[in-house]
């Protein structure tokens, strides 16, 4: 598979161009695996707490054990896929995820259930952080930024409607069904991989010492060009997986919202991640990745004073949710802009800046949500605070971004 210009997405023939959109497609598949098994559980926890014997707080250590899992096996993937290609790790995480999803489906205690919640994030890291390499591998310059932008589409769609996906299975088959649906789909995306994309890691390959590993992640670390947009959008993806930690508490305790509202709710920030993800793709063309990403920071800072302001002054819920909706506008113009931004100078460490970009954008969630949960009793005060600091310190901190070079 050889690698596409920046103008390949653009003119191409018409066949040529319906293979881009099926890679693309696929890489969307992989890229959705983590936050499909994250939050399809999120409707069923006081369910699965009644079937274990365990209260609702305890089974939710099996959100928080996906994380961290997820987290750390990325900084592990990347190297390898630089050292012995993308084939080999894409399909062991698939045949990983597949043996937890199963695992999970048939627990009978917590233990059980949080082994193989282990389990299935080892899987997942490994589709989700290739599926940005293999952008990388297969698009470059505009392309790659265009190419980025669908998959972050339906990566964050994946959140968006997998608690309406998940409520509906547990109410019809009960929450082990969700495993199932997660294993199937899993088997699916991999059929998919195999048939479409196969091995794309077609130049110099690293090999894999635990110093040269440990060296390279430091290269990146202290390298501006990867750390500055990294570091914005894990500021940014913090804020984001804080509104779905915390909408729960504000819509269902402060605006009286059913489970089915609730996970309308979600569904509905869909439509609003995928607006901005097509005004990404035409922003960074026609105004250049640095001061598409500054206005979108811009618009998602508006959107987290808004969202500070409705909490503060106890505004309704039209307000806070159209406040939560301007806040994703901005995030889905910078999430993949940045992305793209960061992986786009490393074409030889690709496997390796998309990992640490990964670990970055994971840690951001975790400390996001732990911050909307923590900091001041109020659910709304405390994401308006979470949001508005991580909006401000991601503007301030790029800022001081110096234009990109090409690096190996």
């Amino acid at each position: 598979m050889t690698d596409r210009t920046a103008d390949a997405m653009a003119d191409t023939p018409p066949q040529e161009a319906s293979s881009t959109a099926l890679q693309i497609a696929v890489l969307a598949g992989l890229a959705s695996m983590g936050t499909l098994a994250t939050n399809i559980l999120l409707p069923s926890l006081p369910q699965m707490a009644v079937s274990l014997q365990v209260t609702t707080p305890a089974v939710t250590a099996s959100i928080t054990v996906f994380l961290l899992v997820f987290a750390l096996g990325q900084l592990l993937v990347g190297p390898i896929s630089d050292r012995y290609g993308r084939r080999m790790p894409v399909l062991a995480g698939f045949a990983v995820f597949i043996i937890g999803s199963i695992w999970c489906g048939v627990s009978t205690d917590l233990p059980s259930l949080l082994i193989g919640r282990a389990i299935q994030a080892a899987g997942a890291c490994s589709t989700s952080v290739l599926s940005r390499a293999i952008a990388r591998d297969l698009f470059s310059g505009a392309a790659l930024a265009r190419a980025l932008t669908l998959v972050m589409i339906a990566q964050a769609a994946a959140p968006g409607f997998s608690p309406l996906l998940g409520g509906g299975l547990d109410y019809f088959f009960g929450w082990r069904s969700e495993f199932v649906f997660v294993g199937a789909f899993a088997v699916l995306s991999a059929l998919s991989y195999i048939l479409v994309l196969g091995e794309t890691h077609n130049t110099t390959r690293i090999p894999l010492n635990p110093l040269a590993v440990s060296a390279t992640y430091l290269k990146l670390s202290v390298n501006r060009h990867f750390l500055i947009p990294a570091a914005t959008v894990g500021l940014i993806m913090g804020g984001l997986f804080s509104i779905f930690s915390a909408a729960p508490r504000i819509l269902i305790e402060g605006y009286g919202f059913t489970p089915i509202a609730l996970g309308l709710f979600f569904a509905g920030t869909v439509l609003v991640v995928f607006g901005s993800g097509m005004l990404a793709a035409r922003l960074a063309p026609r105004f250049g990745l640095d001061r598409a990403i500054r206005y979108g920071l811009l618009i998602a800072f508006i959107g987290s004073i808004a969202v500070l302001a409705t909490a503060y002054f106890h505004g309704n819920v039209v307000t806070f949710i159209a406040a939560t909706c301007v806040f994703l506008l901005g995030m889905g113009v910078v999430n993949p802009l940045g992305t793209a931004q960061a992986l786009s100078p490393f074409g030889t460490h690709a496997g390796a800046a998309s990992a640490l970009l990964g670990f970055w954008q994971m840690m951001g969630a975790a400390i996001g949500v732990s911050l909307s949960a923590t900091i001041v009793p109020q659910a709304a005060l405390a994401l308006g605070i979470v949001l508005g600091a991580a909006c401000l310190i991601a503007i301030v901190l790029y800022a001081m971004r110096q234009p990109t070079i090409a690096v190996s």
